[in-house]
C-alpha cells in the first residue's frame, strides 16, 4: 500500500479530495447515514492512519477501535455512548480519544464531520471509494 510520507516533502489533503466510503454498505448497517475513507500516512514499525468520517441522523451502530484513534470534529456534532451508557457529544473543535480495545455507539442522532488519525494500518475496506 501507498503512503502518503512515501516522497519526501509537503502534502496537502484538500478537502474533498477523497471519495468517501458508504459505511452502510461496509458495515452491513441498514438506514445508516455514514461515510468515511482512509489513506496510511506510513507503514513502518509505528503504522499511522489518517481518515475523514461523516454521519448524518439515522442509525445508531456499534464499532470497536483495536488501536488507539482520535477524531477532530470539523463540522455539527458526533454523539456517542461507551459501553456503561454514558453519554458524549463531540461538537467542532472538539477532540475525541479512543483508547484501544474499546466498544462505542455511535449514537442515530449524530450529525456531524471529523477528521481522525489512527495508531495502525489503513484499512484496505476504507481506503477512499473509487
Amino acid at each position: 500500500m501507498t503512503t502518503l510520507t512515501e516522497k519526501p516533502g509537503i502534502s496537502l489533503i484538500k478537502a474533498g479530495s477523497f471519495k468517501l466510503n458508504d459505511l452502510s454498505k461496509l458495515l452491513e448497517v441498514e438506514g445508516l447515514k455514514s461515510d468515511m475513507a482512509e489513506v496510511a500516512v506510513t507503514n513502518n514499525s509505528a503504522p499511522l492512519t489518517i481518515g475523514h468520517f461523516t454521519m448524518s441522523p439515522g442509525v445508531e451502530f456499534e464499532y470497536f477501535y483495536d488501536s488507539v484513534e482520535y477524531k477532530v470534529v470539523t463540522k455539527g456534532k458526533i454523539v456517542m455512548r461507551d459501553m456503561e451508557g454514558n453519554k458524549y457529544v463531540a461538537e467542532v473543535g472538539d477532540v475525541i480519544l479512543f483508547s484501544a480495545d474499546v466498544k462505542v455507539i455511535f449514537d442515530a442522532e449524530s450529525d456531524g464531520e471529523a477528521i481522525y488519525t489512527a495508531h495502525r494500518q489503513a484499512a484496505e475496506d476504507f481506503a477512499p471509494a473509487k
